[in-house]
């Protein structure tokens, strides 16, 4: 039985604040939980309703009711199992082809989506802003399908980051060069804005160039696309060149 202490430690994990006091992070589901152990990520507790539909030969599963599921769960119908992970040292890569850059990125839906499509694409490394949403923040996390243990996430200061990049820069914006039309370098960084607001000055005066997914619809009533869709247009058309 899971006594009220960590029933609170792991609810608390809901909150940054907290899953970086504790350095721990939740993920949930036999699915990604079975890719734990192929990965850098290191499992401080499992907990399972059906510990025999895990095969962990290192570490011991406790076996959980059902209505405690519920109480550590943050989803709204809990699945089988739900492990307590160790948040690592994450490093900036120095050597990677094509990488994106998150600038202020709010919602875990779309973090999270972008993960995924990273992840789809090769993308080896997302460097994001200060400012963007957690990557372990649980609603991240399970928008990532398991995505997140196959990407590097780091933080950053962007203007920091940028001012010493040695490659091209690619913003994207309403406004810039036809992304059909583009040429798209070897070695390159591709820039997303917050969902509202886009770039923000600081960074938009360190990019090489801005690109655009052009409007084919008739209709001028769509304001622009959300960044995860344009994310997915974008890195469509890139590796279609490759």
């Amino acid at each position: 039985m899971l006594t009220a202490h960590t029933i609170k430690t792991i609810q608390s994990l809901d909150k940054k604040k907290y899953r970086q006091k504790y350095n721990l992070f939740l993920v949930e589901g036999n699915k990604i939980i079975k890719e734990l152990p192929n990965s850098d990520y290191e499992i401080e507790n499992l907990y399972s309703v059906n510990p025999e539909n895990l095969s962990f030969k290192t570490k011991e599963i406790e076996k959980i009711l059902p209505n405690e599921l519920k109480k550590i769960s943050f989803l709204q119908h809990p699945k089988d199992s739900v492990a307590v992970c160790k948040i690592p040292e994450n490093k900036i890569l120095k050597e990677v082809s094509i990488q994106l850059i998150l600038d202020g990125i709010q919602d875990p839906g779309n973090l999270g989506t972008i993960i995924r499509l990273a992840d789809w694409f090769g993308i080896e490394q997302i460097i994001c802003s200060n400012d963007t949403v957690d990557v372990y923040n649980p609603k991240v996390i399970q928008a990532t399908m398991g995505s997140f243990l196959r990407v590097n996430v780091c933080y950053t200061d962007l203007e920091e980051y940028l001012s010493t990049y040695p490659y091209p820069t690619l913003g994207t914006d309403m406004n810039g060069e036809n992304i059909y039309e583009t040429d798209f370098p070897e070695k390159f960084s591709l820039i997303f804005g917050n969902e509202g607001n886009g770039l923000r000055a600081s960074t938009e005066n360190l990019i090489s160039k801005m690109i655009t997914i052009p409007r084919f619809g008739k209709n001028q009533s769509t304001e622009s696309l959300n960044v995860s869709m344009s994310a997915g247009i974008i890195l469509g058309e890139i590796f279609s060149k490759k």
